[in-house]
C-alpha cells in the first residue's frame, strides 16, 4: 500500500524508540544507578511491547549502562576507577572536539555558543537545570566540530557520564566558575585559536574532575 512503511523498517523504528526512550530516561535521572528496570513495567510507562524493550535492554548492557543484578539488570554505576578512565578520555576528546571547532565553525554556529552562554548565567545558582545547560552547550560544541565520529564517540562518553549519581556544578561557586571557563572556551574558539580552545576544555574538563573528587571524598567523610 502506497505510502505504508515497510515492516522492517517499522520494527527498527520501534527498537531504535525504546532504545532511546530508556536511554533518555537514564540521562536526566528518571532511572538512577541501582535502579532495576524490569520488562513489563518499561512496556507499560512508554507504551512499547515487551520484544523491542528486551532488544532496548541487551543492548545497553552491551554498552555497560546496565548491569546484572542475578537475573535482573539494574542501571550500572561507575566506581572510583571507571570514574577517572571516563574523565581522561572525555578530557582529550572534548579538547578536540573545542580544536576542531575552532577551525570549523560558523560565524552563526559561533553566535550560538555565545548565546547560550549569556543565557545560562541565570542557571548558576540550579544546578539541575544548569546540568542540563551544560549538556547542551558541549553538544554544541561537538556539533560545531565538523566531525560525525567524534561526536559519535562523545555521545556516548556523555551517556556514561550519566551513571553519576550528582554533578560536579552542584559544589558551592561551581556554577559561575564553571560559566566563567564557558566563556573562555568560547572566546578561543571564536578567535579561531585551536591550541587556546583544546586547552581551555581540557582544563575545564580538569576542574570539574577535580571537584568531582572533592564531592566523592566528602560524601565518603560524612
Amino acid at each position: 500500500m502506497e505510502g505504508k512503511a515497510p515492516m522492517s523498517q517499522t520494527k527498527n523504528s520501534t527498537q531504535k524508540d525504546a532504545y532511546g526512550l530508556i536511554l533518555d530516561a537514564i540521562d536526566v535521572g528518571m532511572f538512577k544507578p541501582g535502579d532495576r528496570l524490569v520488562e513489563n513495567d518499561l512496556a507499560d510507562r512508554f507504551g512499547v511491547s515487551r520484544t523491542p524493550i528486551r532488544e532496548a535492554l541487551q543492548r545497553l548492557e552491551t554498552q555497560s549502562l546496565l548491569e546484572r543484578d542475578g537475573r535482573s539488570l539494574i542501571v550500572a554505576s561507575l566506581d572510583h576507577n571507571q570514574m577517572a578512565e571516563l574523565y581522561v578520555v572525555r578530557r582529550e576528546l572534548e579538547g578536540l572536539a573545542a580544536a576542531l571547532a575552532a577551525r570549523h565553525a560558523t560565524d552563526e554556529e559561533v553566535q550560538v555558543l555565545r548565546d547560550m552562554v549569556a543565557a545560562d548565567d541565570a542557571l548558576v545558582d540550579k544546578p539541575v537545570e544548569l546540568a542540563k545547560a551544560n549538556r547542551r552547550f558541549h553538544q554544541q560544541i561537538h556539533l560545531a566540530s565538523h566531525n560525525r565520529y567524534l561526536v559519535q564517540q562523545l555521545d556516548l562518553v556523555h551517556r556514561s557520564m550519566a551513571l553519576m549519581a550528582t554533578t560536579s556544578l552542584a559544589a558551592e561557586g561551581r556554577g559561575r566558575i564553571a560559566q566563567d571557563e564557558h566563556k573562555a572556551i568560547v572566546a578561543a574558539i571564536a578567535n579561531r585559536d585551536e591550541a587556546a580552545a583544546g586547552q581551555a576544555l581540557k582544563d575545564h574538563i580538569s576542574v570539574a574532575f577535580t571537584t568531582r573528587l572533592k564531592q566523592d571524598a566528602g560524601a565518603r567523610g560524612g
